[in-house]
């Protein structure tokens, strides 16, 4: 939701919707909160596989199995977010120059595109958590079933946040 966005329709949405922005706002801040720490461990590791190959002549060889399990977190939780947000890459100057109707029929049909997207996302993500469930990750010593964790949460609050999007913009009327 930008900012502002009520103000300039002169009314305010009632209060259940203002908890549940909040609440997903809140959800979002805690996802780029996960993914700014996870950021942070990908450096931080990298700086021990520069000492320990260089100064100790012993290659820490988990951090690369780390490094690609940390970057799909962040790419997922990003994405999430960048729904929530609306801060995707997008080209809306021509849905934009539309009158009322058309515009509202095109936001409409990205969240229905968006909604279905996030749906194939959780549901393939949580296949993807039963089936490798048994494989663990090589130099970690941790089940696959964590590569899958960022796709269901990633496909889950997509499906949340673009639905509040159809919600909340019938609020704004």
């Amino acid at each position: 939701m930008a900012p502002n966005d009520h103000e300039t329709e002169g009314s305010s949405p009632p209060p259940a919707i203002v908890a549940v922005a909040r609440v997903l706002d809140g959800i979002a801040w805690l996802c780029m909160l996960v993914a700014g720490i996870a950021l942070v461990v990908i450096i931080a590791t990298f700086g021990w596989l520069v000492w320990g190959r260089y100064v100790l002549n012993d290659t820490p060889t988990w951090v690369e199995q780390l490094s690609l399990l940390l970057i799909i977190y962040i790419t997922c939780l990003g994405a999430a977010v960048g729904v929530r947000r609306h801060t995707h890459l997008s080209i809306d100057f021509v849905r934009e120059g539309m009158p009322a109707v058309p515009r509202a029929i095109m936001r409409f049909l990205s969240d229905v595109v968006v909604i279905a997207f996030g749906i194939l996302m959780g549901w393939q993500g949580y296949e993807l958590m039963l089936t490798n469930a048994d494989r663990v990750l090589p130099m970690l010593g941790v089940t696959a079933t964590w590569r899958a964790v960022p796709l269901f949460i990633c496909g889950v609050l997509m499906v949340a946040f673009a639905a509040f999007d159809v919600v909340e913009r019938n609020f704004k009327r």
